[in-house]
């Protein structure tokens, strides 16, 4: 009897590009020739961490998780380059690399924040936007504590047990599963030098550039579905209603019991939500 896997990326492909200069690896399944569908993850975050929803789709979609510049194990930029139009650079070319004319997208958190400006600079290449518990702006406050902690140089750990001990989520609320928390961490970090660090960039937050998007979701064609964690502090109710205001005809779903991490702490719960609105686009 075949076993089940526990995660999505056990039945995944891994797969690289190369995009001006970086080598940007990502999770692949599905068959070439089905609707395309790109998941990007939030800050100091990786591809795994959609591994407990990616199987959803992975019957009907051409399905990556795209480790962004940076993070995981992509490269990183040197010069640091972390402007919201190096992520969309970068996501572009992965997409014409794999030949693909359009592609749905679903961005949590940071990944929400670069999917809404790709899409609204290129209209044409996004068939569908998911929006996950992201805001089109980073407040002064928060951007400036994001820069403080990328000035801070990698924690070495002497053992992978040790390294995976102290993983933590930022923001720190989550119900997710332990076990799915350790796998988290487990993929996240990389030997070096005999010590064990994570696979994460400073500078990604150091050097952060976002753009402030509210200027750009008028141009946003494609449907569009905002997705909250009914917890979360990080995407309130108002801010959910001024989104829906400038992006025409955008849906709204909340996931219970659920803080930002929402694709961790509810992920069947997730797929509930979003799967009628992708499967609508592809009957």
């Amino acid at each position: 009897m075949s076993s089940i896997p526990r995660f999505g990326c056990e039945n995944a492909r891994k797969r690289s590009v190369e995009v001006g200069g970086l080598r940007l690896s990502f999770l692949e399944w599905g068959m070439s020739g089905r609707p395309a569908l790109c998941f990007l993850h939030g800050g100091s975050a990786h591809a795994h961490w959609f591994d407990r929803v990616t199987p959803a789709f992975a019957d009907r979609f051409h399905v990556i998780a795209l480790d962004q510049r940076g993070h995981g194990e992509s490269d990183w930029a040197k010069p640091p380059a972390y402007a919201t139009e190096n992520f969309a650079a970068d996501l572009l070319g992965v997409i014409d690399a794999l030949g693909w004319r359009r592609v749905a997208l679903i961005g949590h958190s940071m990944g929400g924040h670069n999917a809404m400006s790709f899409t609204a600079w290129h209209p044409d290449r996004v068939s569908a936007l998911v929006i996950v518990d992201s805001r089109p702006s980073i407040p002064v406050e928060r951007l400036g504590r994001l820069r403080t902690r990328g000035r801070l140089a990698l924690r070495p750990y002497p053992t992978l047990d040790a390294a995976v001990r102290s993983f933590r989520l930022l923001p720190r609320e989550t119900v997710a599963d332990p076990a799915f928390l350790a796998h988290l961490g487990q993929a996240g970090v990389v030997e070096r030098d005999g010590q064990w660090v994570y696979r994460f960039d400073p500078a990604s937050n150091g050097s952060r550039q976002p753009v402030d998007a509210w200027t750009l979701l008028d141009r946003i064609t494609a449907p569009t579905l905002i997705v909250r964690g009914e917890l979360s502090p990080n995407l309130p109710r108002d801010v959910v209603d001024k989104l829906r205001a400038a992006i025409r005809g955008a849906a709204f779903a909340e996931v219970p019991g659920s803080y930002h991490h929402l694709v961790l702490d509810n992920p069947a719960a997730f797929v509930q939500a979003v799967d009628p609105f992708l499967t609508t686009l592809i009957r």
